[in-house]
């Protein structure tokens, strides 16, 4: 067997790999880059300086040891979590994971459809701006019955200002055949600078040194309901990040919308010919997933920072990692999330508490995401060239297909697919 049937033998056994195997591949993929990380850390501290070695085996020495970063890590991310399990810790890394839950579903929804929504970023922009401004509005005019309706406004006008900001790159694509990569990326530009101006000319905050609104009515602030005050996370919105998953899976699963959605991302010309509207679909995808992503806005101004500013952090862009790592899957989004919210919040006690670089806690977090990812993306490029008759292909009627040769795309409609 030459090397070229050895690499598409294992390809092909990837591509039609369960998902509890895919989820052992995750989890020696994440022991594997545990133990690389830990070597990194180790001859990274040989050639650091330091009053005393911290740690030493077979003779060398060095100023970093590796198993206190790794616990810290941990620690870091979720405290004395057995004795104290609402601590500030476990706080700050769910509120990561909230947030990443909506930008992780936001591109996972355009991968499923074959779509590659770069902008999650800019559509989170628009949404959250879109909820400051609706709620600073409506505040005044809702006193008294302003906690329950501010809440939901605000989420809904996020909702809207996203989708509609994702929308306008499906049009592009739909009807004048423009790269949704190129334009998704551009409008993220494009979005941070009308943030700026539409702040600091119509809703500036009085008095203050940086570009964002006052400060959101106390109605329309999402509160800690079992975490301590200042821990900027609230349980309502986890939970209906939950929501939205579940209404997600079942949604591109078990509805009409859902199987277009599917059926386009993976056999987009049989999809064609079976009466799918590619133009409606490739919209009405691109404006969902904007949704999602200005959900996200809408959380992080009603939780985390409880006004909009400028300068935004790059969730967006972190959402699309959560989406490879949960292989466009719905419900992989959550464990995803959570490693990103582990790893962020877990990072931040390393670097205040060993002492290690900020350059190397960055090259650990790489370390991890990049091993846990490997094995999703080799599968999801592997389906690209080779074929696996695990499953019957999808028929356009939501029948079954069972042709004389191979589908092309190598992947069934239940799957993680995504590609095109």
């Amino acid at each position: 067997m030459s090397a070229r049937d050895r690499i598409e033998s294992g390809l092909r056994r990837l591509v039609a790999a369960s998902w509890a195997e895919r989820l052992g591949l995750s989890f020696a993929a994440l022991v594997a880059s545990v133990l690389v990380g830990g070597l990194i850390v180790f001859f990274s501290g040989t050639a650091a300086t330091c009053q005393e070695p911290a740690y030493g085996v077979f003779g060398l020495t060095s100023c970093y040891n590796p198993i206190s970063v790794y616990s810290v890590l941990v620690t870091g991310a979720f405290g004395s979590i057995l004795s104290d399990p609402f601590n500030f810790n476990v706080a700050l890394t769910l509120k990561e994971t909230t947030l990443l839950i909506f930008t992780g579903l936001s591109v996972a929804v355009a991968f499923r459809a074959g779509l590659f929504n770069i902008g999650s970023q800019g559509q989170l922009i628009f949404g959250g701006l879109a909820s400051a401004i609706t709620v600073l509005t409506a505040g005044p005019l809702l006193t008294g019955v302003g906690g329950f309706l501010l809440v939901p406004l605000g989420i809904l006008a996020g909702a809207l200002g996203g989708a509609f900001y994702g929308a306008v790159p499906g049009a592009l694509k739909a009807y004048a055949g423009a790269n949704e990569v190129i334009t998704t990326i551009m409008l993220n530009f494009v979005a941070e600078q009308v943030a700026f101006f539409v702040v600091s000319a119509y809703f500036a905050a009085p008095d203050s040194q940086s570009v964002e609104t006052s400060q959101i009515p106390p109605a329309a602030v999402l509160e800690s309901a079992l975490f301590g005050s200042g821990s900027d996370f609230s349980i309502v919105a986890f939970v209906g990040g939950l929501v939205l998953v579940a209404g997600l899976y079942y949604l591109i699963k078990y509805t009409a919308f859902g199987f277009d959605l599917r059926t386009s991302g993976l056999q987009p010309e049989a999809a064609r010919f079976g009466g799918v509207d590619a133009k409606r679909t490739i919209v009405s995808s691109m404006a969902l997933s904007g949704a999602f992503a200005g959900i996200g806005g809408a959380v992080w101004v009603l939780m985390v920072l409880g006004r909009f500013q400028t300068g935004v952090p790059a969730l967006g862009f972190d959402g699309i990692t959560v989406s490879i790592l949960a292989g466009n899957n719905p419900l992989g989004v959550v464990p995803a999330a959570l490693l990103f919210g582990v790893l962020k919040s877990g990072s931040l006690a390393v670097q205040l508490s060993t002492g290690v670089p900020i350059q190397l806690v960055g090259v650990l977090r790489g370390l991890i995401i990049l091993f846990v990812a490997m094995p999703e993306f080799f599968r999801l490029l592997g389906k690209r060239f080779v074929t696996t008759d695990r499953e019957p292909a999808v028929a356009t009627d939501g029948g079954e297909q069972t042709p004389t040769e191979p589908p092309s795309t190598g992947g069934d409609a239940g799957d993680s697919g995504g590609e095109r």
